[in-house]
């Protein structure tokens, strides 16, 4: 499993009013249950971009920004620095339905030679919840250098396997594993979804 599991925990959270890793979802911290699933998948979990706050009893690294104040890029950069193995599963901070099943189907797609493997979603590509090569490095640094922090920008750079629905839902029917809490209405969704309610 020489897989790197990254959290970029680097949002402030000011949609949602408070801490997202700390709010509860299903009867953990939210930042505590990320960290478990990707556990399944990963050798070693980094959370990225936070280092203060209340401390969390979590089986995981804290990592601070290498550039602080450069977005998901710059999490990303980091992580690719900081990670141990040649593979990395990048998730946002406020996912609380990842999948291993799914994040194991992207790490295989990802062993076949390309530099990443990102879902689509509605039209729009995932690149918080994707795989990238340790070697994307050079090209994520060259961009934070630049000032140039858009995610899309960087994905035109790599070889990409884009992973489309059709495929995604045959391991996640219903496309929750990129449920993302950004309001307190995501978070109340959210809350029934892990008590077993509908959306």
């Amino acid at each position: 499993m020489e897989v790197s599991g990254v959290v970029l925990a680097g949002g402030r959270g000011t949609r949602l009013g408070q801490d997202k890793a700390l709010v509860e979802v299903g009867g953990e911290p939210l930042l505590a249950r990320v960290v478990g699933r990707l556990g399944q998948v990963a050798a070693e979990v980094l959370v990225v971009g936070r280092t203060d706050g209340p401390p969390l009893p979590v089986p995981a690294k804290f990592i601070p920004d290498l550039v602080p104040g450069r977005a998901a890029l710059g999490g990303l950069y980091t992580a690719l620095s900081a990670a141990a193995y040649p593979l990395l599963v990048v998730v946002a901070c406020d996912m609380p339905f990842i999948n291993p099943k799914l994040l194991n189907y992207l790490l295989d797609l990802a062993r076949n030679g390309v530099d990443a493997v990102v879902p689509v979603v509605r039209g729009e590509p995932e690149p918080l919840h994707a795989v990238y090569a340790r070697a994307c490095r050079e090209a994520a640094a060259a961009q934070v250098a630049a000032g140039d922090l858009k995610m899309a920008r960087l994905l035109g750079r790599l070889r990409v396997r884009y992973v489309p629905e059709a495929e995604l839902r045959s391991l996640d029917p219903e496309l929750r594993s990129f449920f993302n809490i950004n309001t307190p209405a995501d978070l109340e969704v959210a809350r029934g979804l892990a008590a077993g309610r509908s959306a």
